[in-house]
């Protein structure tokens, strides 16, 4: 998968947010940023990014309720974006199992490194283009 993806990168604690968005940019991803659950959904409807990074707990809207809205929409460019969710709720796995397609995934944020979510995005980009 070419690295020239574009990649909505959605969390409010701004020090992961800038943290993934560097390591993301440095490894050739176009990078769109949202900061809530509201801003993501309206990035999402606007720049149709190739693939969604998604922090569950959010003020405005959650990580969940984000997903539930990309999935409803009637836009297939956008209800087909492949999401990976980062929480650090890992009771939170098993809600989250019933709301994802194949393409998508999650990430306990506690056990990961920016290399982990850089193999995720390549995993689901490759699984979404399988599809197309």
């Amino acid at each position: 998968m070419a690295k020239s993806a574009k990649v909505l990168v959605v969390d409010d604690d701004i020090t992961l947010h800038e943290m993934y968005a560097e390591r993301l940019g440095a490894e050739g991803y176009s990078i769109v940023n949202a900061f809530d659950g509201e801003e993501a959904l309206e990035k999402a409807e606007k720049e149709k990014p190739d693939i969604i990074i998604l922090d569950i707990m959010m003020p405005k809207m959650n990580g969940i309720d984000v997903m539930k809205r990309v999935r409803e929409n009637s836009d297939k460019e956008i209800s087909g974006i492949p999401i990976i969710l980062l929480t650090a709720l890992v009771q939170e796995i098993n809600k989250l199992k019933s709301l994802m397609s194949d393409q998508d995934q999650y990430l306990v944020k506690s056990e990961i490194v920016p290399v982990n979510l850089i193999e995720a995005i390549e995993k689901s980009l490759s699984l979404s283009h399988v599809k197309k």
